[in-house]
């Protein structure tokens, strides 16, 4: 089992403050003779008339030295983890979890925006000092 990221702990107290449900917290998935772990599996606790929304979320802390080296594992996996999600699991819908501070300093940038545009990455932005998402843009 993969190691978790330094903020696991703090976007999974955010997603309960949110009013999610964590119900794994390393979501295992096999499609195609790979297997994967994505952080975290949660479920919306909403009442029943509109069904559960069910995500799986992939948390970032953006601590290294070089930022891009970062987003350019981070693109890579979201891309390949919501691929696998699309057959095995088409109801769930996977979010990349990033800091607040690097949402404002690295992920508004031109370059950034289109990208994340162009392959339609959703995000969830956390401020990691309160424990909450500020942000969710998808």
């Amino acid at each position: 089992m993969p190691a978790k990221d330094i903020f696991h702990n703090i976007v999974k107290k955010a997603l309960a403050k949110d009013g999610w449900l964590v119900t794994d917290e390393q979501f295992f998935i096999r499609s195609g003779g790979v297997e994967i772990y994505i952080d975290i599996g949660s479920e919306k606790i909403i009442v029943a008339e509109r069904g559960g929304e069910k995500i799986a979320v992939e948390v970032k802390s953006f601590l290294s030295y070089s930022t891009i080296s970062e987003f350019h594992t981070a693109v890579g996996q979201f891309i390949n983890y919501r691929s696998i999600l699309s057959e095995e699991q088409p109801d769930r819908i996977l979010y990349l979890a990033i800091p607040v501070d690097t949402y404002e300093s690295f992920f508004r940038l031109p370059f950034t925006q289109k990208i994340i545009q162009q392959y339609q990455i959703s995000l969830i932005v956390y401020e990691s000092e309160e424990e909450v998402i500020v942000k969710w843009i998808r």
